[in-house]
This record gives structure tokens, sequence and C-alpha cells, in this order.
């Protein structure tokens, strides 16, 4: 299984502090060694930066860790391969175009007969399920949407349905964000967090790393943070259900189902300390 990692935001926030925490599990106190990616939007446009190295050892993930790159929707996942070569092709996150916008999309979890999933004109490179299943999803939007859509949210929550096709193949944990909408879906384990004032301190689960966010912020801020497993052990993380959804539009949550599965069970917890058991070459 993989781990993923977003971010919506008002205003352009740089992600430093968690992904510090995150690149640890890839490799360190994780077992999620086979590479690692992050995509940042920059108003229409985006930064990908991508290694098919654990994160832990990545030069690149050290980069990202210490420049404060700012931007108000983020995507990341680190890699513990089970469908496709270690390679840079088959590391996500993707990212194609539709309606003149750039989509990009993480995946944790695998599939089963997912090779008859139709793309239509939208191909993968690699070779992974992950790729294939956010190609088919984006000819799906094509199929249900001719012409650019007008109502977003109302995109995402077909969007939302077709996970629910997904979710039959296997475990189907998502990310997707077209730069200004960032969704969440949920098979077994995805958690998050909105954090705004009055600001505290968080103190990271995977490194000795504690931030005082009174004082990288203002007063108006506003940060959602998603992620596979809660970063830090002083704060209230929100998990979700087994098929429930959830659309942040600028850090606030805009849209969900959270409130119509109450009577569905959380899935199974995930151990919290899955440091690898073989040294990393």
């Amino acid at each position: 299984m993989c781990e993923l990692l977003g971010m919506s935001a008002n205003v352009p926030t740089d992600i430093c502090f968690s992904f510090t925490g995150l690149m640890q599990r890839g490799g360190n106190t994780g077992p999620h060694r086979d590479g690692w990616g992050i995509t940042f939007y920059e108003g229409k446009g985006f930064r990908t930066f991508k290694d098919p190295k654990p994160s832990c050892r990545s030069k690149i993930a050290e980069l990202v860790q210490n420049y404060p790159i700012k931007s108000k929707a983020v995507i990341s996942h680190i890699r513990q391969a089970n469908r496709g070569g270690v390679n840079l092709e088959n590391t996500h996150p993707f990212t194609r175009e539709l309606w003149g916008r750039y989509w990009t999309f993480a995946h944790n979890g695998q599939l089963s007969g997912y090779e008859g999933l139709h793309s239509g004109s939208t191909r993968p490179v690699g070779q992974t399920d992950s790729e294939l299943s956010f190609c088919w999803l984006l000819n799906r939007l094509q199929e249900r949407y001719p012409e650019p859509p007008q109502d977003m949210v109302g995109v995402f929550r077909y969007i939302a349905e077709c996970c629910d096709e997904l979710r039959e193949l296997g475990v189907f944990n998502m990310l997707l964000s077209d730069g200004e909408y960032v969704m969440t879906y949920c098979t077994n384990h995805l958690y998050w967090i909105t954090r705004r004032a009055p600001f505290g301190e968080a103190s990271l689960i995977d490194e000795d790393v504690t931030i005082d966010f009174q004082q990288e912020t203002t007063p108006n801020d506003i940060v959602t943070v998603i992620a596979t497993q809660p970063l830090t052990d002083n704060e209230e993380w929100f998990r979700m259900k087994p098929g429930e959804y959830n659309i942040f539009h600028f850090g606030e949550l805009t849209d969900g189902n959270h409130d119509a599965l109450e009577h569905v069970p959380y899935a199974e917890a995930k151990p919290r300390c899955q440091a690898p058991t073989e040294p990393l070459e």
C-alpha cells in the first residue's frame, strides 16, 4: 500500500511541515520505499517533483522539504509498489489536461480486474492500476460532459459515483485536484484536519519537529491537510469512512457525504508504526 498527502488552502501556503513527516514514512518509519512525488499548483500551472528512490533518502525530497513552495492545492504520494515497476512513469501523482485545466491524481490501494477499464483517448503511460483508473475517470467525465461544465461541485459528486464503481474492484483511496478544488475518496484509511485561527502548536509523529502555526499564519488563513494516517499526535484528525468523499475548496469543506454514512462502520485501524523490517540498500 502507499500513503497520500494533500492540502487545500485559501492562501498560498507551504507544506514543508507535513511533507517532513510524510517523507520519513518513505523507507524510514514506513515501508513505502518505491518512490514518491508531489505536485504544487500555482495559478493555472503546476510544479511536479518525482523520484523513484525512497523519499527518506531522496535529495529531491530534501529540496522540497526545505524550499517553501507556496500553493493553494497540493497532492503528494509515497509508493509501495504492487502494480508496475519502480520507475518514474509509475510514480504518482499523475497529471492530465481536461477542459483547459490540469487535473492531478494520486491513489492508495490495489485493484483487481482493472485491465478492462476503458480510458478512451486518455492513455496511461505506465503500467499501474492507479494511472489507468485515473484515465478511466477522465474518460467518464468527457463522456458525461462534452462541454466544460459550470457546476464543479456537481462534477465532483459524479466523480464520487465513479469512485464507488472503482471501489468494487478493491481498495481505492484517492486524492484529486483541478487546482481549485481538492477531492478525497476513502475505502479504508484517510484522515483530514482543518487548521484556522486560533492556531496552536503541532508535533510530528515521524520526526522530532514541532511548529507553532501562530507564528507562521495570519488570522484569516484556512488550511486543510489530508493524509492516509495522521501526521501529528497532538491534534484532532477527522477519520473518513468507507465510501466517504469530501470536496475542499480553498481550505473549506464544501461538500461530502459523511452524514449519509452514519451507520457505516470504520475500516479496521491501520497500525501506526510500520517501519521496514529490511534495511535500505
